[in-house]
């Protein structure tokens, strides 16, 4: 990590908008790992995953700071500064099980 992230400043605790990707849940699709907005709390299929929901909420909103979320990871990436950095003393907590699939 040759530069930090400019927007650490900006990333809230925030309230998982659903128990697995939003998108996912509502369509049936299946996803890989989740990730959550640290701005808003949309959580969102990993890149990985068929349908990429995280990043298209990042392109959506501008929301810069995902959170590895399945499980919680302990690290955050800015989609602008393209930087990884930890949040292992910050994780967001999950507010229920999350679903799998067999």
């Amino acid at each position: 990590m040759s530069k930090g992230c400019t927007h650490i400043a900006g990333i809230a605790d925030v309230t998982p908008s659903a128990l697995g990707c939003e998108e996912c849940l509502k369509s049936g699709s299946r996803w890989l790992h989740l990730r959550i907005c640290r701005t808003c709390g949309h959580v969102g299929c990993c890149d990985d995953s068929p349908n990429k929901h995280a990043t298209a909420h990042f392109h959506a909103t501008g929301h810069p700071v995902i959170e590895g979320y399945d499980p919680p990871e302990g690290w955050g990436w800015c989609y602008v500064d393209e930087v990884l950095f930890d949040l292992s003393k910050r994780k967001t907590p999950h507010n229920g099980p999350i679903p799998r699939y067999d």
